[in-house]
């Protein structure tokens, strides 16, 4: 048999208290799609980051094209024809989408780089990739599936052997999955070696040859794609079976109007939105990427001034200039973008649930009561089912799922009426978005008005009483949970 492009033999690592990889075994082969499959924290993203030069493995091998190698840094691995596209986006978010592309490979000589050609060569790779975006145009203004298509860009532009791709559809439309499966294609048809990481049953059995699933930091078997289900494959991940991927609606009775939006209007992103939101229930968000859900949301919290319109909670009238607006107003905006702007990776769990509620645990002295704030994160933690060592453990070190339970816990703790989430399960495996979707039941059950933005139609129609439908900035439709099927929500997306 051929010798693979790439061997992890026994990968070991530990970070305090977690054991993230335990032995790891994978291959990866010239022209071969390998997807890799797990659960939030069953060690992906880490090993993925161990070929990549992001971290060390305590014990293991890397091998590339059979020789044995130490990949000390990012930089290394570039070196070695590695390139990765996060699912935690590293755009940098103050320099040009060609400056992004070509981070670390500028094209000049010292410190003066040729910026008219890093434009042009930025741009042949974004028509190869069918992105119409301007390479000279700065990252901070792009949408999050704008920003994951420069990070496509930057690796199709390395002309890598090996290529990771992170969840790469996790923020991207139906129609840039389609051009980067095509990319895909074209890769194996050069004979790179592609490994995928995706939560995506669908996409899974689209472009894999091959798939190894880990648990709990340990490989749990590699399987070709025709000898296996995707039940099967579930079960692997989450160690028993998942006979239901969206938990049953209660059909609890809706309370009063508590949020009701009137021709809300934003001058060349969207215009004339009007919705209206009970408590009790789950209204949904749909469209394609640029219908202008994100940005609705953004306005009714207060990120993003608008040009007209009314937003009224409890039947009144209110102002929003800034988030804390909202946030007085009983309001919680779940962002899309956990990393970006939903948390501080850089603390503990414990401090970031507390951020927004820190005042409740402080004397008259403004001295915080410590005993208090690690009971209300305790109680948090156990509430939402929060897998960490302690509160004390670091955000960046948990799994995605559990990272985004630790925002909803930070909201909650301030108990708001109204919870816009975008795109709540954004790059989660099965097992975690179950957890989520069922403590969304339980907050509609228990009163919540919940706003819920997704890309992902089955998630639309599983968990939503009812949806509205954008296309290009105005509401087209709105149906029903006995109306809403894809073929429906699609038609109203593409504005037919």
């Amino acid at each position: 048999m051929e010798q693979p492009l790439l061997e992890l033999k026994n990968i070991t690592k530990q970070f305090p208290g977690v054991v993230a990889l335990d032995h790891v075994q994978l291959d990866v082969r010239s022209g071969e799609v390998h997807v890799l499959m797990g659960e939030n924290g069953a060690g992906k993203s880490t090993l993925m980051k161990i070929v990549d030069g992001i971290y060390a493995p305590d014990e293991g091998e890397v091998l590339i094209r059979g020789e044995k190698t130490k990949i000390h840094s990012p930089l290394d691995a570039m070196k070695l024809g590695i390139a990765m596209i996060h699912q935690e986006l590293n755009t940098v978010l103050h320099m040009t989408v060609a400056e992004n592309i070509f981070l670390g490979r500028e094209i000049g000589k010292g410190f003066l780089f040729e910026k008219k050609e890093m434009n042009r060569a930025a741009a042949e790779v974004l028509e190869k990739l069918q992105i119409d975006l301007d390479p000279d145009r700065k990252v901070i203004s792009l949408s999050v599936a704008q920003r994951q298509m420069v990070e496509i860009a930057k690796a199709v532009s390395m002309n890598a052997q090996i290529i990771i791709m992170d969840e790469p559809t996790s923020a991207i439309s139906d129609k840039e999955v389609d051009t980067l499966f095509r990319v895909i294609e074209t890769f194996r048809k050069e004979g790179k070696g592609i490994i995928y990481i995706s939560h995506k049953m669908d996409e899974v059995f689209r472009i894999a040859d091959r798939i190894t699933v880990l648990r709990d930091g340990q490989t749990v078997g590699t399987y070709e794609k025709d000898e296996i289900t995707s039940e099967t494959l579930i079960a692997k991940m989450v160690g028993r079976e998942l006979k239901a991927i969206y938990p049953e609606p209660d059909d609890h009775p809706f309370g009063e109007e508590i949020l009701c939006v009137k021709g809300l209007t934003c001058k060349n992103v969207f215009h004339d939105v009007s919705f209206s939101l009970k408590r009790g229930e789950i209204l949904g968000i749909s469209g394609l990427m640029g219908a202008g859900r994100s940005e609705v949301a953004e306005a009714i919290f207060g990120m993003r001034q608008k040009d007209g319109g009314v937003i009224k909670v409890k039947d009144k009238e209110i102002k929003i200039r800034t988030p804390g607006d909202a946030i007085r107003s009983g309001i919680a905006f779940i962002t899309e973008d956990r990393a970006q702007t939903g948390l501080n990776l850089k603390t503990t769990v414990k401090k970031d649930i507390s951020t927004l509620t820190l005042g409740q645990y402080c004397n008259r002295l403004s001295v915080i009561d410590r005993e208090k704030e690690n009971q209300a994160a305790d109680e948090s933690i156990q509430r939402l089912r929060i897998k960490t060592p302690s509160s004390n453990q670091m955000v960046k070190n948990l799994s995605g799922g559990n990272q985004q339970k630790v925002i909803i816990a930070r909201w909650l703790l301030a108990d708001p009426d109204i919870l816009i989430m975008d795109e709540p399960t954004r790059g989660i495996d099965v097992g975690a978005k179950f957890e989520i979707y069922t403590i969304m039941r339980e907050l509609a059950a228990s009163g919540k008005a919940i706003l819920m933005i997704s890309s992902e139609l089955p998630e639309i129609i599983g968990m939503c009483d009812r949806t509205i439908v954008m296309h290009e900035g105005k509401v087209t439709g709105e149906l029903a949970r006995d109306e809403m099927t894809q073929e429906q929500i699609m038609k109203l997306a593409a504005g037919l």
